[in-house]
């Protein structure tokens, strides 16, 4: 594969890329030559993983393949592209995926303002006497790269001189439409992108590609096929409790045991949005936040809309002696 060398293209501010690596990429980089140090470079950043998630990453970080995530809302696919940017000490170039998203937002566009002051320069120039050949050459320089905004997944494979690969993450795909898919087939079997005025730009070095889905929709074979793939389930009960106390150290033992064995019993009832990990913190941190230190079926009422976040499974919960039966359970839970 050529790599294809080209100026600095502007970004959507106008201004140049920058051709100095940013100060944080001179640390030296986790090493990462086994599951183990994978593992061991997660749980250093309070991210506790299974030795499954650890063998992906390693293996899309090796072979250089994109990996897919998929699993239920709140599960921290997200967090892994974030803690691997840590990880690698480089940038992280986030693509949130929406319904409409197209080309423009995700990949390049053209600086239409440049291009018409460039024209209108040109036609200037042509009255005062340039010839048709010189007028041609500038209307060539119109689409040059210059004059090029860069998103996110062109931004990912035009990195400067002596900076390290970027962590690209292609977040929630499954919002995206179908044709969407087709715009990123090319850079994750080739980490390139052909721009028609241009040509092909290669990466001199391929990103570190993490891609996550929720399964709103099915993302197509022919995506699939190119990346390695991870299903991140529920955690277990000890090990949701191994990040609540990694990610709030700050919370007394007994209220992160009630918290773990409480939403780990909810998950067991019939819910339109069972939470995830990210509720269950964040549903301690508010507990925290009013002064509990310990968990109690008035508290757990009080502080159940960072829990749950809709009004049918809320309902639910409060109504009866659900939440009083949960503490119960949450209460009698061993944990380790």
């Amino acid at each position: 594969m050529t790599d294809q060398q080209r100026p600095a293209a502007k970004s959507a501010s106008g201004a140049s890329s920058p051709t100095a690596p940013d100060p944080t990429i001179l640390r030296q980089p986790d090493a990462l030559n086994s599951i183990d140090d994978v593992m061991s470079a997660l749980a250093a950043r309070a991210y506790i993983a299974d030795r499954g998630l650890a063998t992906a990453l390693y293996l899309a970080f090796k072979r250089h393949k994109p990996l897919l995530l998929e699993g239920e809302p709140g599960v921290g696919k997200t967090e892994v592209a974030r803690v691997l940017a840590d990880i690698l000490h480089t940038r992280l170039i986030r693509l949130q995926c929406y319904e409409g998203i197209d080309q423009a937002t995700a990949v390049y566009e053209w600086n239409y303002a440049r291009q018409l002051l460039a024209i209108r320069m040109l036609d200037a120039g042509r009255s005062g006497g340039e010839s048709r050949e010189a007028a041609m050459a500038h209307v060539h320089d119109v689409f040059a790269p210059e004059y090029l905004i860069e998103r996110p997944l062109l931004q990912a494979i035009t990195t400067a001189p002596g900076e390290a690969a970027p962590v690209l993450l292609i977040d929630e795909l499954d919002r995206s439409d179908a044709e969407f898919e087709a715009f990123l087939l090319e850079l994750l079997a080739d980490y390139q992108i052909t721009i028609p005025e241009i040509g092909t730009i290669t990466a001199a070095q391929p990103p570190v590609v993490v891609i996550t889905s929720n399964r709103t929709r099915d993302i197509h074979d022919a995506l699939r096929r190119r990346c390695l793939y991870y299903w991140i389930e529920y955690p277990t009960l000890e090990k949701e409790y191994a990040i609540v106390r990694a990610r709030v150290p700050e919370a007394p033992e007994q209220l992160a045991r009630q918290v773990v064995g409480f939403v780990q019993a909810l998950r067991g009832e019939d819910l339109f949005k069972a939470p995830g990990v990210a509720e269950t913190l964040d549903w301690l941190s508010a507990l925290l936040s009013l002064g509990q230190t310990e968990l109690t079926g008035t508290a757990a009422r009080d502080a159940l809309g960072a829990l749950l976040k809709y009004q049918d499974d809320i309902q639910k919960v409060t109504t009866g002696d659900l939440i009083d039966r949960l503490v119960e359970k949450a209460d009698a839970t061993p944990i380790g």
